[in-house]
């Protein structure tokens, strides 16, 4: 028989299993960015509830309710998932770049960002980016809707030129629909004028 040991990382699951037995034991771990999350275990003899950062619960059969959550050390769960923890994603890295007013040309500041960005794709050789292009609310929105797609566009074509993967990557405009300052119609705010750079 062999023991099955379930490691829980938010929604993902990843599954290691070991000799002897036929216990079970799930581990509720923190995500990438230290959010701990909920996960409810349950067989037909009851329910168990973790929702603290490595909180383990041992389930010995489909029959018998699960065990009372137990606390691992760190060092419990490198030894136990070593070859699990080392086959996560990275988390996804998240650039944002900011433009000149009514332009789609960076301020100084965004452009000494774009060595990064393209060493984070190239380095992960990365297939999954999405550029989202924002603007302010000053003008109409019709006219930002188009002012945030070519801003996209632009970043578009600087990672292209620079080694991305041009089938890799979605283009996706918001105009002044998503704020990042919240303002009233027609205020120049420099924050809201960007672009953001999502690299899985």
């Amino acid at each position: 028989m062999k023991k099955t040991i379930l490691l829980f990382i938010s929604s993902a699951l990843l599954l290691a299993v070991s000799a002897c037995g036929t216990k079970s034991t799930v581990v509720l771990v923190p995500d990438p960015d230290g959010r701990t999350g909920k996960l409810t275990v349950t067989n037909q003899g009851g329910t168990q509830t973790l929702d603290q950062a490595n909180q383990s619960v041992q389930i010995k059969n489909k029959k018998t309710a699960p065990g009372t959550p137990e606390k691992l050390s760190h060092d419990e769960i490198a030894a136990v998932f070593s070859d699990a923890l080392a086959a996560q994603p990275l988390p996804p890295a998240k650039f944002t770049l900011y433009f000149l007013p009514d332009s789609n040309l960076l301020t100084q500041e965004s452009k000494k960002l774009l060595p990064q960005i393209i060493q984070t794709i190239l380095k992960r050789k990365s297939s999954d980016i999405v550029i989202s292009g924002h603007t302010d609310t000053v003008g109409k929105k019709a006219y930002n809707y188009r002012l945030s797609l070519d801003r996209a566009k632009t970043m578009f074509n600087i990672l292209v030129d620079n080694g991305a993967v041009p089938d890799d990557i979605r283009v996706t405009s918001h105009g002044e629909g998503n704020l990042l300052i919240k303002t009233p119609d027609d205020v120049a705010e420099p924050k809201n004028r960007r672009v953001e750079v999502l690299i899985r």
